[in-house]
């Protein structure tokens, strides 16, 4: 009896320590939603850089009926102005920490030229990312969330 309950045991362990997140299980392709519409948006890619922190970076614009999507940066500050938004790094700086999974990101939103500061959460099944824009307070920011779109996304091979 006791051995069969020390077995049961390991084997539940052994399931959970195959559901704990990687740090980089953040990288991949993330369509974004808006929230208040719950459309589609545009596509970003999320990549390690070689300091260790996440960057995003728009791929794919995603086509609105009755919205004509801005292909620049006009309204944004240093260095995003004018820049294209395809090919935009949107989202600089994010570090993963153990607490509160990412933290002390900035993310720029370029239809209207503000930087925000960052924070995100990968839900347990890795395929839905929440990041939390705000200025100053937290508690007073907007979230946003992301799906993934390619689970099998090669994660060391996403292009610059």
């Amino acid at each position: 009896m006791y051995i069969k309950t020390l077995a049961g045991l390991c084997l539940l362990g052994l399931s959970q320590l195959s559901l704990a997140q990687s740090p980089d299980d953040i990288i991949g392709r993330w369509q974004a939603i808006d929230e208040k519409t719950g459309e589609p948006t545009t596509q970003i890619d999320i990549k390690r850089e070689a300091n260790g922190m996440y960057s995003g970076t728009i791929k794919v614009p995603t086509p609105r009926v009755g919205y004509e999507q801005p292909t620049h940066c006009v309204n944004c500050p240093s260095p995003y102005t004018n820049q294209p938004i395809v090919g935009l790094k949107l989202m600089t700086n994010l570090k993963y920490d153990k607490e509160l999974k990412y933290k002390d990101g900035s993310i720029i939103d370029p239809f209207i030229g503000k930087v925000y500061r960052l924070s995100a959460r990968l839900k347990p099944n890795g395929q839905r990312l929440t990041l939390r824009g705000y200025i100053g307070v937290s508690a007073l920011g907007r979230s946003q969330t992301w799906v993934r779109v390619n689970q099998t996304t090669d994660k060391t091979s996403l292009d610059n």
